[in-house]
């Protein structure tokens, strides 16, 4: 047979006189064998932090207050001080003519019994509640077990993405230095272009010389040696044609052809004038012989 330990009920009482009514009620009431139940102590006070101290551990206490409006306000205040330190708490109505010399032990007994009895019955009918909170505990920790995983796959998940975040700033971080780079390189092309652009133009607005010996020039184009080298350089001097420059045994022109046709016009002056170079600077003072009719 399964051993258990009875049922601890414990009575609160308002002075010593009620003490000793109701131990003379339980003289003749057998708890212990009927019910599994012990009276273990009887505790007279109004004081609740007394009454905290003794009712500790109880399964029941029975708020034993005369039925008056004070009996009343003390056993409400005595319920709402101890609901935490007890299983149950009921109160117990002492039966009037308590205060007189003498009263019947049955009746005390009877209201100890029933004030039990309804305990039990609360009990009982709270058996219902406790297993449908039980069940709801039970679904309770299966959600948190399922919440724990998913808060678990989400921690992971959570992780993966602070990793996967902290790769996208690096990789952010790496463009935002590759694009600084390519500005710089981009600057530096860019003058580049504008320096070669500025080259290019300067190129092709100027007017590019190519330079030929000038008795060789003569002897590829006339087919004879030139003797007299200062008559063309006084000619081209006095006439000062565009884009020819004579000196130093050397004539420049933008091409070849400029320095040819140019040598032509002096062999034609020279055919004319066939006579010293003085004579011919005498006649080269003629408006005939101006630069303006080589020009044309």
């Amino acid at each position: 047979m399964e051993m258990r330990n009875p049922i601890d009920v414990r009575i609160i009482v308002e002075g010593a006189s009620d003490v000793e009514n109701v131990s003379r009620a339980l003289q003749n009431i057998a708890l212990g064998a009927e019910y599994h139940i012990t009276i273990s102590s009887i505790i007279p006070t109004t004081n609740t932090e007394i009454a905290k101290k003794a009712v500790s551990g109880a399964d029941i206490v029975l708020i034993a207050t005369d039925v008056d409006a004070p009996g009343r306000e003390l056993a409400e205040k005595f319920q709402k001080v101890l609901k935490k330190e007890v299983g149950h708490i009921e109160r117990m109505k002492l039966p009037f003519g308590h205060d007189v010399e003498y009263i019947d032990p049955a009746l005390i007994r009877r209201e100890i019994k029933n004030a039990i009895i309804r305990s039990g019955l609360l009990s009982i009918a709270n058996l219902g509640r406790f297993r449908e909170i039980k069940n709801r505990l039970k679904e309770s920790e299966d959600k948190i077990k399922e919440l724990k995983a998913e808060i678990k796959e989400l921690s992971s998940q959570r992780d993966e993405l602070v990793l996967e975040n902290q790769e996208l700033i690096d990789a952010q971080e790496k463009l935002k230095l590759k694009e600084k780079d390519l500005q710089e390189e981009f600057k530096v092309t860019k003058q580049s272009y504008v320096d070669v652009k500025n080259k290019y133009g300067i190129l092709i607005n100027k007017n590019l010389y190519e330079r030929f010996p000038l008795h060789e020039l003569w002897k590829e184009t006339f087919n004879e040696t030139l003797d007299e080298e200062e008559h063309i350089i006084f000619i081209t001097s006095e006439f000062k044609p565009e884009n020819i420059v004579l000196g130093q045994g050397f004539i420049a022109a933008p091409s070849k052809k400029d320095a040819v046709d140019w040598l032509k016009v002096i062999r034609t002056v020279l055919i004319f004038y066939d006579s010293k170079i003085e004579d011919l600077k005498e006649e080269i003072g003629d408006e005939k012989f101006t630069p303006h009719i080589l020009k044309e």
